[in-house]
C-alpha cells in the first residue's frame, strides 16, 4: 500500500521527508513534486529499484534516466563537462531543465545510455523535493512520471497514488505540479542540442 505523504508546498515538514527518505534507503520507489510534474525517484545505487523503475514506466535501457541533484557540487561525481557547459548549468538551475551529460567512470554502466555513455541530470526547483535531497544527502535516480502508452505527464498525487498504489512505496504530495515535462538539452558533444522544448525557456540560457 503507498504511504501518501502531504506537505506543505513552501515550507514542507522534515519529520514527513524524513520519512520519505528513509522509504527510499529501504529500496523504495516514490512519486515527488518538481517543478514540471511529478517525477519517479529512487536509490542511485539500487539495482533492483532502478530495474523497477524503468517497469513502471515500460521503458528500456535506451531510455535516458536522469540523476536529480540539489545543486552542482554533485556534478563531478557523474559528468564531465567544460567551463562553458558549466556555465551554461548555472544559467539554467535550479530549473524545468535537463541536461545530457558525459558520465563519468563513477556512474554504473546500467544507468548510462548503452552505446554513449551520457546520463541526465536535473536540479528541480521545488522546496518539497530539494528539502528531501538535502535529508537525503545524495543525488536520487529519476524519471518524468507519465503513464504507459500516454504522452502527458501527471501532476496529481490523488490520481498518482489511486493509479500506481500497487507498485510505489510513497508519494509526498506537496499539491498539484505544473503539467509540462522539462526542457531537455544534450551537452554530451559539446554545442547544445535542443532534444525536447519543455517548461524551461531557451531564452533564459541565451539560446
Amino acid at each position: 500500500m503507498t504511504q501518501r505523504l502531504e506537505v506543505h508546498p513552501q515550507n514542507p515538514q522534515p519529520r514527513l521527508l524524513k520519512r520519505a527518505a528513509e522509504i527510499l534507503q529501504e529500496g523504495g520507489i516514490a512519486a515527488v513534486p518538481t517543478d514540471s510534474s511529478y517525477a519517479l525517484v529512487c536509490r542511485l545505487d539500487d539495482k533492483a529499484a532502478a530495474e523497477q523503475l524503468r517497469r513502471i514506466r515500460e521503458v528500456d535501457d535506451r531510455h535516458h534516466l536522469t540523476l536529480l541533484c540539489r545543486d552542482l557540487s554533485e556534478l563531478a561525481s557523474y559528468a564531465r563537462v567544460d567551463n562553458r557547459q558549466y556555465r551554461l548549468l548555472k544559467l539554467a538551475t535550479p530549473g524545468p531543465y535537463t541536461f545530457i551529460l558525459e558520465a563519468t567512470k563513477e556512474v554504473p554502466r546500467r544507468l548510462s545510455h548503452p552505446s554513449r555513455r551520457t546520463i541526465g541530470l536535473r536540479v528541480p526547483d521545488h522546496r518539497a523535493t530539494q528539502a528531501l535531497l538535502a535529508l537525503f544527502g545524495a543525488p536520487l535516480l529519476a524519471t518524468t512520471l507519465i503513464a504507459p502508452g500516454e504522452t502527458e505527464p501527471l501532476n496529481d498525487a490523488g490520481e498518482i497514488c489511486e493509479r500506481f498504489q500497487k507498485v510505489l512505496q510513497v508519494v509526498v504530495d506537496a499539491g498539484a505540479c505544473p503539467r509540462a515535462p522539462t526542457t531537455v538539452l544534450d551537452l554530451s558533444a559539446g554545442e547544445p542540442v535542443l532534444v525536447r522544448q519543455g517548461r524551461g525557456d531557451l531564452a533564459r540560457l541565451g539560446l
